[in-house]
């Protein structure tokens, strides 16, 4: 995006500087959007200014970037209604932790404020966005996105309409995922949707196996690599989505599905309380600590 392009861009603003926020921002920023990215706590937006900075070194390493454009300029905040009252936004994400209560409380303060047909996104791996819906001003503005971790890398977005989403608001987002050379697949609203309610039970029963004792860690990721082609193995996912919000999704989903594989087990639960929440907490599964800021 040239100079010129960027100054007339409309910028993202993404709430919530936890690894999806921080990985959503890189994105944008990567494709030259210019993005303001709030969160409450400014020790977490300085760490994600850091985090951001090598992220897009990172993709551009990679040849995740695309040629000939000059990452878009970043700009933080800890208020959300100065982050919403500069110019217009061509979309709001909302990044929070994954916990119904939390998201409902940002997305009515958004929906307060935020002019009509603007598109509202909440990026859930779990949570009905009809559900969320009874918070807005507007249902028809609010949809559902499922980046994957790390959104800068992983080129494929669920997209998940509300049962009162508005096709404009939809078609909208589709477009600016498709400006991000992001392919969106849209899913009917459901807990889980598709990839979530695939994924997480399986990495439930892996984790159980290790509590269990039938396998370590590394031998269950091996057998998943070598055997059936996961790339990662289950477990290392598991430390790279974060072991807390994978057990909040796991909560939502045994919650709203009743399905008792979605039953967060005893070892995930053991990690989150001992603050073994993965890489972004340097052990997990795994131990990242050389890694680790």
């Amino acid at each position: 995006m040239t100079a010129a392009a960027r100054e007339e861009a409309q910028p993202l603003v993404v709430v919530g500087a936890g690894v999806m926020g921080t990985g959503i921002t890189t994105l944008a920023l990567a494709h030259g959007v210019p993005v303001t990215l709030v969160d409450v706590d400014r020790a977490v937006l300085d760490r994600a200014e850091v985090t951001v900075a090598h992220s897009l070194r990172t993709a551009a390493l990679l040849g995740a970037t695309p040629p000939d454009t000059a990452p878009g300029p970043l700009t933080t905040t800890t208020s959300l209604s100065d982050a919403l009252s500069g110019p217009a936004p061509v979309v709001v994400v909302e990044a929070v932790v994954e916990d119904p209560a939390t998201k409902a409380a940002v997305l009515a303060q958004v929906s307060a404020t935020v002019s009509a047909g603007t598109p509202i996104i909440s990026n859930t791996s779990s949570i009905p966005i009809d559900e969320l819906a009874a918070s807005v001003t507007r249902p028809a503005d609010l949809l559902g996105t499922h980046f994957m971790n790390p959104a800068y890398l992983i080129t494929t977005v669920e997209v998940v309409p509300g049962p009162r989403t508005a096709a404009d608001v939809v078609a909208a987002a589709k477009k600016f995922l498709g400006e991000l050379r992001r392919t969106p697949i849209v899913v009917r609203d459901s807990p889980g949707f598709v990839t979530s309610r695939l994924l997480h039970p399986m990495i439930n029963d892996a984790a159980r196996l290790v509590q269990e004792g039938v396998a370590s860690a590394e031998d269950v990721d091996a057998l998943m690599r070598g055997c059936l082609g996961h790339p990662t193995g289950p477990l290392r996912t598991a430390d790279l989505i974060g072991i807390d919000n994978l057990v909040d999704a796991l909560d939502v989903l045994h919650r709203r599905v009743g399905d008792d594989r979605s039953r967060p087990c005893d070892l995930l639960l053991a990690k989150v309380r001992d603050g073994h929440h993965g890489r972004k907490s340097g052990r997990g599964f795994y131990d990242y600590e050389e890694a680790h800021p």
